[in-house]
């Protein structure tokens, strides 16, 4: 008899890398909780595993969260393997590999967490604050992987404890159902977690960016009134604000001495290991260094509004087709920090990318297909060295300023707060406020609709957020049912674009196929429609 998947994850911890050195014990014949996991070390070791494994490992592409635009309108993935780009050109089914990676990832950790949680009395831990830190934090790692869980199966099976072979083949639970316990569970789980970052571990949840990731999540699920709510409570705190440069926060100038970031994936996070963001991102250089595997497109370029915050289709400056030609032309100075290519400058070398003697020519199986590529975590220091030492975002104090505005937008309660929400990110940016200030013009609910959802695009570019967004906003259906482009020039006088791909969303896209092997060893799950 086949046991289910939410059993084999169970005793699915000794099947990950991340969790080599937490089983690693004295007593090599350990076999229960009571002597393999005892103590306040024990504790940390299971919590750092249930990061690394899922969360912060700095070699698994396809859950890179850098990498994850991939999957959208705002980048191109070129390697299959990465499984981000099938499911951004649409050519997928209950057959592709992806499907099974991402639910065997979440559902197998989902086992380990149960079990853990469940026994978090056992260690001899004598100051309960402790015990009660890590065992909150393990409950908002479940809490976390359900709302990933729910955001692309919808309705999943839904343990709070260990499974049983009778209680895993149940029928899955309504994703609303789901959500009605995890908000309310979520709120109580943070309010019991310490106010302060750590000292040491800062890439644990604390009281304020747990928070933070149940404000994303709310969000998402269209839950605005306490989306405001819990972003409110992170702006009252007083614990975060933007960086003064925008763009020093994705290279080593201000990577570790931001207060920006809230949820980190630091060094310690993966036991400092090396990162790779110059190696994933980054052109081909003469180092032999970068492999360009996720690059931005021609959409998200055109989508950055001009430096006095309008469209580049409705400016009076310049035409569609000069921004066109020259992407840095009177643009929004945030797509210069986060994106470059033909024309720019890289480590004191003028970037050609239809020159075929050029390592960065276009046709090149490593270099960019679009002719550009993120600035965002690509730090030139890393092209000279085998691995990097970055500390990333997995969610800034700039999300908490565009949630606000966004779930005040979406109730039609746009106050004060919300709009200088938004303008705090622009002056940030360096637009020219004597225009860009969104105070000064009338807009009906629709246009602010749209310019927060522009805003948050290109303030957000290349840090994962996309994908979400068009399945959220229910706009995939236009977005990823167009070709993926890339640079543009004049050819024998006709404007021309580099083509990447053909792309297909079609309605039941919107909800991600369980595996062909999921559903045969899971006997209560349902196939989502459509597949």
């Amino acid at each position: 008899m086949k046991k289910s998947i939410l059993l084999i994850g169970l005793l699915a911890a000794t099947t990950f890398t991340g969790c080599e050195k937490f089983l690693d014990k004295t007593d090599p014949t350990a076999t229960s909780f009571v002597e393999f996991f005892n103590t306040e070390e024990d504790l940390r070791r299971v919590v750092y595993s249930s990061y690394t494994d899922v969360f912060t490992s700095v070699g698994a592409r396809g859950i890179l969260f850098y990498l994850e635009d991939g999957k959208s309108d705002n980048a191109y993935s070129r390697i299959e393997g990465d499984h981000h780009q099938r499911i951004a050109n649409g050519n997928f089914n209950a057959n592709t590999p992806a499907f099974l990676y991402y639910y065997e990832l979440q559902m197998k950790h989902m086992g380990r967490l149960n079990t853990f949680i469940a026994n978090a009395h056992i260690p001899y831990v004598e100051d309960e604050a402790v015990r009660t830190k890590f065992k909150s934090i393990l409950e908002a790692l479940r809490i976390w992987h359900y709302f990933k869980l729910t955001s692309r199966w919808a309705n999943v099976p839904f343990f709070l404890e260990p499974a049983t072979i009778e209680s895993a083949i149940q029928p899955p639970t309504p994703k609303e159902e789901i959500l009605d316990q995890l908000f309310p569970l979520a709120e109580e789980v943070a309010n019991r977690l310490p106010a302060d970052e750590y000292i040491t571990d800062a890439y644990m949840f604390n009281r304020y960016s747990f928070k933070a990731l149940v404000m994303r999540y709310a969000l998402y699920n269209g839950r605005y009134e306490l989306a405001a709510k819990l972003a409110k409570e992170i702006m009252d705190s007083g614990k975060y604000q933007l960086h003064p440069t925008y763009g020093d926060l994705f290279n080593y100038k201000a990577d570790k001495t931001n207060k920006e970031f809230i949820m980190k994936f630091d060094m310690v996070s993966h036991n400092n290991s090396a990162t790779n963001s110059f190696r994933d991102l980054a052109p081909q250089f003469r180092t032999g260094n970068g492999q360009s595997y996720v690059v931005p497109t021609k959409s998200l370029v055109d989508s950055y509004w001009t430096l006095q915050g309008r469209t580049i289709d409705n400016c009076p400056l310049h035409t569609k087709q000069e921004y066109e030609l020259n992407p840095k032309l009177n643009r929004d100075p945030r797509l210069a920090s986060s994106i470059f290519g033909h024309g720019d400058m890289f480590s004191g070398e003028r970037i050609d990318i239809y020159n075929p003697s050029s390592l960065m020519y276009f046709e090149n199986q490593r270099s960019s297909k679009s002719g550009y590529w993120f600035k965002k975590f690509v730090d030139e220091t890393d092209a000279f060295r085998s691995g990097g030492n970055m500390h990333f975002p997995l969610l800034r104090y700039a999300e908490v300023l565009l949630t606000y505005a966004e779930a005040k937008i979406m109730m039609n309660d746009i106050d004060d707060l919300a709009k200088d929400c938004i303008n705090q990110l622009r002056r940030r940016a360096k637009l020219d406020m004597t225009l860009a200030d969104v105070n000064l013009t009338s807009k009906t609910q629709q246009q602010w609709v749209e310019l927060i959802r522009n805003e948050r695009r290109t303030e957000l570019a290349g840090e994962g957020l996309r994908y979400d967004d068009i399945l959220r906003w229910r706009i995939a259906e236009n977005v990823l049912n167009e070709p993926a482009m890339g640079h543009t020039r004049i050819v024998d006088g006709r404007k021309e674009s580099l083509k990447i791909e053909d792309r297909s969303f079609l309605p039941h896209n919107y909800l991600w196929p369980f595996h062909e092997n999921s559903l045969r060893v899971e006997p209560g799950l349902v196939q989502n429609p459509g597949y």
